[in-house]
């Protein structure tokens, strides 16, 4: 099970670490002065993971309910995270807007994937 799930455990841990990890170490992060860049950086990494989860389980991956049932992982390690942040993290917070961000990224990997699936299919024939 872990050999089948590397990619997305490992993603996970990286995640882990990003969400969990003392806010001085992203001080740099901080001085880009793009708005809402905490959001763009949710919204990438969970888009990743789901892409991970996909990528690795796209053999079982039958129907559109399938999808969305293995998309409920990411969205809970999401809440899960910010949960965490609020409880565990002294110079972290937990934030709804992050939960949101990280909710459209996986969405939007899902999506994607419902959309090019059968494009995909048709060019390994």
């Amino acid at each position: 099970m872990i050999r089948k799930n590397f990619f997305s455990i490992l993603v996970a841990l990286l995640l882990l670490y990003l969400s969990l990890a003392n806010s001085e170490n992203f001080e740099k992060v901080q001085q880009i002065s793009i708005p809402y860049f905490d959001k763009i950086v949710h919204f990438g990494m969970y888009f990743v993971l789901m892409s991970v989860i996909i990528i690795e389980h796209r053999k079982n991956i039958s129907n559109s309910l399938n999808l969305f049932l293995l998309a409920l992982i990411p969205l809970s390690y999401g809440i899960l995270m910010e949960i965490l942040q609020l409880t565990l993290s002294a110079t972290r917070s937990a934030d709804f807007f992050d939960a949101l961000a990280d909710a459209a990224g996986v969405l939007t990997s899902v999506l994607l994937w419902l959309v090019f699936k059968p494009a995909v299919k048709e060019t390994v024939r």
